[in-house]
């Protein structure tokens, strides 16, 4: 027929000239109308309507299976189209574990002393870090890695050539970088997930207690006696517990302070520091490298177990390791009547001594 010819001359043409399928589509559709109009019943379209072939039903039946055919073809590309978008990623709720998240502390999840609800504490806890240094370093890694929800680190120290021994939060390309912030890179690297506040400042008797006021829980791994006693007097002052540490070259310690549930303060166990000379720091009398490491990593696993309410604590417990014999020994520690921080007159929480 020469209707049919003529369409397929226009799609031939159309594909020479390389026009675009709108385009022939709109010709292809006006010869159908046109088509259509011609084998109308009107008078003087008679004779076209026999030169062009076909009927009235025939064209009208091909366009109705055109528009079909058309559409078909518009509902199965929008389902195609809907099908190859990415499932939109709606935000967990507040305080609520994304799949990554559930996936990354399976197996915490798994530990029936801390399971779901222990897990959903971490998330929600608040702990303050003091140091940076040889303790803080696998203290600061473990509570990121635990999913400890917010962390706080305090250092006023930048990092060091002589640090990178035993300060393995820290690398070489860290050298010159202040401490807090050489730490929470390497701690968001591990763990996207929690928040860390770095406060690059040495902690004052200005703003200690303000500060401790802040969080759960406070681990201490400073190298001096001046700041442990400083913190210990906030955190008396402020009712939080403390988990305080320290090594010196073979031998470390630690042990949970909390006189506001019946466990001695860091200075009824020492109630002044030691004459000089009796108690050298690292730099004067060394430490073996993995030595903070593993002190360090029970003071994580101690605040784990407090935030979670897990095992028994370390309140009224020293423990002591002595790596060069491979020895762990543990004193029972007790509130002291007369000390000068929790002592008499001093109760837990009602302010300083």
């Amino acid at each position: 027929m020469l209707g049919l010819l003529l369409m397929a001359a226009i799609v031939g043409l159309g594909l020479v000239l390389k026009a675009s399928a709108r385009a022939m589509f709109g010709m292809l559709v006006l010869v159908w109308a046109a088509l259509v109009l011609a084998h109308l019943p009107l008078p003087g379209f008679v004779p076209i309507s026999r030169v062009l072939g076909g009927s009235l039903a025939a064209w009208l039946g091909l366009g109705v299976l055109a528009a079909l055919v058309l559409a078909y073809r518009k509902v199965l590309r929008a389902i195609r189209d809907r099908a190859a978008e990415p499932e939109p990623k709606t935000p967990p709720r507040p305080g609520a574990f994304s799949e990554a998240e559930l996936d990354r502390y399976a197996r915490h999840i798994m530990l029936r002393e801390i399971g779901g609800p222990g897990q959903k504490r971490l998330k929600q806890a608040k702990v303050l870090v003091i140091g940076a240094g040889g303790l803080g370093s696998p203290v600061l890694l473990y509570l990121a890695a635990a999913g400890v929800g917010r962390i706080g680190v305090v250092d006023d120290d930048v990092v060091s050539n002589s640090n990178l021994q035993r300060q393995v939060i820290h690398r070489d390309a860290d050298i010159g970088m202040p401490k807090v912030f050489s730490a929470q890179k390497a701690m968001l690297a591990l763990n996207p997930h929690i928040e860390v506040r770095p406060y690059n400042r040495r902690l004052s008797a200005a703003d200690a207690e303000a500060l401790i006021a802040e969080h759960d829980l406070i681990l201490d791994g400073t190298d001096n006696f001046d700041t442990r006693y400083l913190v210990n007097a906030a955190c008396v002052a402020t009712g939080k517990p403390l988990i305080s540490g320290a090594i010196t070259q073979w031998e470390g310690q630690l042990s949970l302070y909390d006189p506001a549930k019946g466990a001695p303060c860091y200075a009824c166990v020492f109630p002044q520091a030691p004459a000089p000379g009796l108690a050298p720091s690292c730099a004067e009398a060394g430490v073996v490298g993995a030595l903070p490491g593993v002190i360090g990593a029970m003071m994580a696993a101690e605040a784990i177990k407090e935030i979670t309410g897990a095992g028994q604590s370390a309140r009224g417990r020293l423990m002591i390791y002595d790596a060069l014999w491979g020895e762990s020994r543990q004193i029972g520690v007790k509130r002291r009547a007369d000390c000068a921080v929790c002592g008499a007159g001093h109760a837990a929480g009602d302010g300083h001594s």
